[in-house]
């Protein structure tokens, strides 16, 4: 009888190992999402005490406003996505919280008195943004499901952005129509929905032809060049973005909508030549349509020498003051900065005017944060990013890797075209910072984003099931005398 027992025992212990995966990390998750909620508390402590000597009275409900939506998050994400990637959460919520005290901040400027109640507002906006979070791990409880909806995807995308040229829906708000109006709630702006959707499509249509794409037909300069058939997709996506750019005047949308997919491309088929074909097309196609476009002349203008557009658009010559002059005070509340800021709320950025708290927010963290302030929130985005990056490496499935990818890439590509029209490196876009800037259809959309990877880095990450234990091995087994 011993014997018996004595060779059941190593097979049993065998068989649950197997269960005994990578551990959760939701405690940790949990530790770094209290500094996350805690370090823009004391942000907004400091704010209040530089502007009025004491501490703001809405300290605590703004304390516990974003402690509930960081739980709320949390818990979800332990109930429904056990294995999921433990960074990603906090650092949304830590850029999330940064962001609202800094729109409050710019609420006290007298300068900036029509957008009094703009914190109160993004503080909502973040709620229904993590609710969506919320909808998305709950409801989709396998990434794959979406490869289902591959061009459905592809329809919902260019319906987004069709909505703002509708007469009477679309909005033209300084000379951008990237807009719909919705009666009660104010403007949304499709296309921050649409990169998600066309990220979908990207995805599913590259799993399917990346063989046909990675094919080249002869070389070229060191480049293999690709078969002429295989032009086509680059072409259409390079036309839609044209369009865009023509006629939504929208500079910032159809770079990241390009750019997501010449990524996607490149992941899929390992071809440098389509990175070097996509940066010839977008060349192209910005130099051609800026040298019609009255608004994109502008911007463009106004960037490369912004103090002589503002002296042109004082003495009459051309209209284009808001552009130069928002440029200037930017650039202006960088140098004010310095290496470490002026200090919260002892800044000037409420100079720039009506798009400081959104599109040039970043200015305000450059002025009073300094350069510091400025590498530190860069690096808090490139961290979320890298997340995205070794989700995709992890991702068991080929959908899954470019659907990470491609969410990780147009979260960065954002944020590159946001950060560097505000620093001048290249010309404005009208885009907001992502979590950070006032909006509520990009707070909302990046939520919902990292979401769908937070479901992605789950489904990597957790453990294969232990294997079934096989009752006829255990008989075969010798049985030894104990």
């Amino acid at each position: 009888m011993s014997g018996t027992n004595t060779s059941h025992s190593p097979t049993h212990h065998t068989s649950t190992i197997g269960a005994i995966g990578a551990p959760s990390r939701r405690n940790t998750e949990l530790a770094l999402l209290v500094f996350a909620v805690v370090i823009p508390v004391f942000a907004y402590a400091n704010v209040g005490l530089a502007l009025n000597d004491s501490v703001p009275p809405g300290l605590l409900s703004y304390g516990l406003g974003l402690g509930l939506l960081a739980g709320v998050g949390h818990l979800v994400v332990r109930k429904f996505a056990p294995y999921a990637d433990p960074l990603m959460l906090p650092l949304a919520t830590l850029l999330n919280g940064l962001g609202l005290v800094v729109i409050w901040r710019l609420d006290q400027s007298k300068r900036l008195s029509n957008y009094a109640e703009a914190a109160p507002r993004q503080l909502l906006y973040s709620a229904m943004g993590v609710a969506l979070l919320a909808v998305v791990l709950i409801f989709l409880k396998d990434h794959r499901v979406l490869q289902r909806y591959t061009y459905i995807s592809m329809a919902g995308a260019l319906l987004l952005l069709v909505l703002p040229l509708v007469p009477g829906l679309g909005a033209n708000i300084y000379g951008a129509k990237i807009w719909i109006k919705i009666p009660g709630l104010g403007t949304l702006q499709p296309g921050e929905f649409a990169k998600i959707a066309l990220a979908v499509f990207f995805a599913g249509y590259l799993m399917v032809k990346r063989d046909a794409l990675a094919l080249a037909s002869r070389r070229f300069m060191g480049l293999y060049l690709p078969r002429g058939r295989d032009l086509g997709p680059i072409l259409v996506v390079w036309v839609i973005s044209i369009l865009i750019l023509v006629f939504e005047t929208d500079l910032g949308t159809s770079l990241l909508f390009f750019g997501m997919f010449v990524i996607m491309l490149y992941v899929a088929t390992e071809r440098t030549s389509w990175i070097v074909f996509g940066l010839l097309m977008s060349a192209v196609g910005a130099v051609g349509v800026a040298s019609f476009e009255p608004h994109i002349q502008t911007r463009v203008q106004a960037w490369l020498d912004p103090m002589r557009e503002f002296q042109l658009s004082r003495e009459g010559v051309q209209d284009g003051i808001v552009h130069s002059e928002q440029a200037m005070q930017a650039l202006w509340a960088f140098g004010s900065g310095g290496t470490l800021g002026t200090g919260l709320g002892q800044g000037n950025s409420d100079l720039i005017g009506f798009a400081a708290n959104s599109d040039f927010i970043l200015a305000t963290f450059g002025e009073e944060l300094g350069l510091a302030g400025v590498m530190a929130i860069l690096l808090l985005y490139g961290l979320i990013i890298e997340r995205g990056v070794r989700t995709a490496l992890a991702a068991r499935d080929p959908f899954g890797k470019l659907l990470a990818i491609g969410l990780s890439g147009a979260f960065g590509l954002q944020v590159f075209v946001v950060a560097g029209g505000v620093m001048g490196l290249i010309p404005l876009t009208g885009m907001t910072l992502p979590f950070v800037a006032y909006g509520g259809s990009s707070v909302i959309a990046n939520w919902a984003l990292i979401g769908i990877l937070l479901r992605i880095s789950d489904t990597a990450r957790r453990p294969a099931p232990a294997p079934a234990a096989n009752p006829d091995a255990e008989m075969t087994q010798v049985v030894r005398p104990s």
